[in-house]
């Protein structure tokens, strides 16, 4: 993978574009006003699918990289490095001459990381009191130690450096790996007489550590997580989901809980479909993730304000990734891992007992605001609001909004305007482009709208292929599209077939913003009418192209004589009679 997948990877393109542009859900896609004209009808669409966005105002279209710098004025290593600030990326591990060694990089970290778990697990086997906390204070089998491969770090600061050296690993690697930690030039191991409980990534594969301390220390964090690495991205880990994922696919639902240590107990308990995330902080990496296994995500955050909060910002992440998320309330002061440890039946119980995430939300804030009183109904209308106003689906909001009114007793109206202000609010909060974007000549936008939807129709439409005869190379403008008329020439049948396809990689973008521009225009038509436009577009293209070229020699005429001007005529007569035909 190279600096822009791995940031695309880590980006969502709606995010990123949502900076600038106020989005709204269209189905699959986002759609937003266009940032390059005073509109008033959107036009301008966002694919998190396909990871681009297209202007059709403007013609104008690409992938994140290409909107960051159509808006901040910026050349492509300049925009790179912006987004990658942004998604934590380090760019000097693709710097050239390293790029190739990236996966062995990559590699090598994890063959550290399995050492360091075989070490850890081996350093637990020796010490009493580590294998007391785990086997008789948390009540935890051999069995599932085994599985979870629960180990210990030793107290005396090198113990693992040391080991992995003897294997030969430098200590540069260790410090890279996030297993050492290196101050004031001494370098010593990361976790240090604790409880390792290894971070497994989908495959089963250690990628990190979370620690906890086993003897009180002073000024010393109960848990203390690997830091942020090559390997591990605690915004994109899902802790449990390589020994969860069967019973998700069989359950068809999965909890997420806040700590490791109640995942064990969970699934020690034979309820396996659950899993847990870093801390309360519900990223859309993490709800991607599940979304693979199962649409039903059910949270099972403490009752405090953090799972509050947490709540609120999961709504909308699940709303834009297409999940269904509900909350399970857990009885006050306890967790996962009490109620199993006190009867599993009541952790199964409390599961099945989910409330949809919104419901939840309204209910908290209800018992928890008063409101009889203006300021009690001021906050609720305004937690609740926010969260109504990012829902995705139109009917829901409406819902909502009536739910809302009840609540509070106040007018929809009221609410509507107080919501509509809001958003008026947002879009003043909007970034502004550093730079104006470009203005084109409206003869070349239209000449290239026109350019793209019938290369679009083509493309997706291989009936339609015979539209393309008599289109030469110089009657489109761009490179992308002069690669794509060779490719159709060169294979007619295409539809689409992978190998095939792996022609069209140098171009892949343009092929995508020409599949949108099909899925928004063309998707609901029969052939006969995709027919009578492809036919359409044809002659229009092809006037267009005329004009273009008649405009020059014109002016040309006018100051011609002799040959010259002879040459000039016949051109004149040649694109008539192209013009002729048609």
């Amino acid at each position: 993978m190279d600096a822009v997948e791995e940031v695309k990877s880590r980006l969502a393109i709606e995010d990123v574009i949502g900076e600038y542009v106020q989005l709204k859900r269209a189905g699959r896609n986002y759609k937003g006003l266009s940032p390059f004209g005073a509109e008033k009808t959107p036009s301008f669409i966002v694919s998190p699918e396909k990871q681009i966005w297209h202007d059709f105002s403007s013609g104008r279209g690409g992938d994140m990289f290409s909107f960051v710098m159509e808006m901040e004025g910026l050349d492509f290593k300049s925009a790179l490095e912006h987004l990658a600030r942004k998604a934590g990326v380090d760019l000097e591990q693709f710097q050239t001459g390293r790029r190739a060694d990236f996966g062995k990089v990559k590699e090598r970290l994890h063959e550290a990381h399995e050492l360091a778990t075989k070490f850890y697990q081996a350093q637990f086997k020796q010490n009493q009191t580590a294998l007391d906390y785990i086997f008789k204070q948390r009540k935890f089998t051999k069995d599932v130690a085994l599985a979870f491969r629960i180990g210990y770090s030793p107290n005396n600061g090198t113990a693992l450096l040391d080991f992995l050296k003897k294997k030969g690993f430098t200590e540069a690697e260790l410090v890279k790996s996030g297993l050492v930690t290196k101050r004031y030039r001494t370098a010593n191991d990361m976790f240090r007489g604790r409880i390792q409980i290894p971070l497994m990534n989908a495959q089963g594969r250690v990628i990190g550590f979370t620690a906890r301390l086993l003897e009180d220390a002073p000024n010393a964090p109960k848990y203390l997580n690997t830091p942020q690495t090559l390997l591990y991205d605690k915004g994109r880990h899902v802790y449990g989901l390589h020994l969860a994922k069967d019973s998700i696919r069989r359950c068809g639902y999965v909890v997420v809980v806040e700590g490791n240590l109640d995942v064990i107990a969970s699934h020690q308990a034979g309820i396996a479909q659950v899993v847990a995330t870093a801390g309360t902080a519900m990223t859309e990496m993490h709800l991607k993730a599940l979304n693979r296994f199962t649409g039903d995500i059910r949270l099972a955050f403490d009752q405090d304000r953090a799972g509050l909060t947490a709540a609120e910002r999961a709504i909308p992440i699940a709303g834009k990734v297409g999940v269904n998320l509900s909350m399970i309330t857990v009885p006050e002061g306890k967790d996962p891992d009490e109620l199993v440890k006190k009867d599993p039946a009541l952790w199964r119980s409390v599961i099945e007992d989910q409330q949809y995430a919104v419901d939840w939300l309204m209910d908290r804030y209800a018992a928890e605001l008063d409101l009889s009183t203006a300021m009690g109904k001021r906050k609720f209308s305004d937690v609740v609001l926010r969260v109504v106003r990012q829902l995705p689906d139109q009917v829901e909001q409406e819902h909502y909004i009536g739910e809302i009114a009840k609540s509070v007793g106040v007018s929809r109206q009221a609410l509507e305007q107080k919501m509509n202000s809001s958003e008026a609010v947002q879009r003043v909060s909007l970034k502004k482009g550093k730079a104006t974007p470009r203005t084109l000549d409206p003869a070349l936008i239209d000449r290239k709208k026109t350019q793209d939807q019938f290369m679009s129709l083509v493309l997706m439409q291989p009936p339609l292929r015979h539209y393309l005869k008599p289109i030469t190379y110089d009657m489109l403008m761009n490179e992308q599209a002069h690669q794509l008329l060779r490719f159709l020439q060169d294979n007619p049948l295409f539809n689409g077939d992978s190998k095939e396809a792996e022609a069209l990689s140098d171009v892949a973008d343009y092929v995508k913003i020409l599949g949108l521009q099909f899925d928004e225009l063309y998707r609901r038509h029969e052939l006969l009418e995709l027919r009578n436009e492809a036919a359409r577009l044809q002659e229009k293209l092809i006037k267009q192209y005329v004009q273009a070229k008649k405009q020059p020699i014109t002016e040309a005429l006018a100051h011609a004589e002799g040959d010259e001007l002879k040459r000039l005529l016949q051109q004149v007569k040649d694109l008539d009679n192209l013009l002729g035909k048609f």
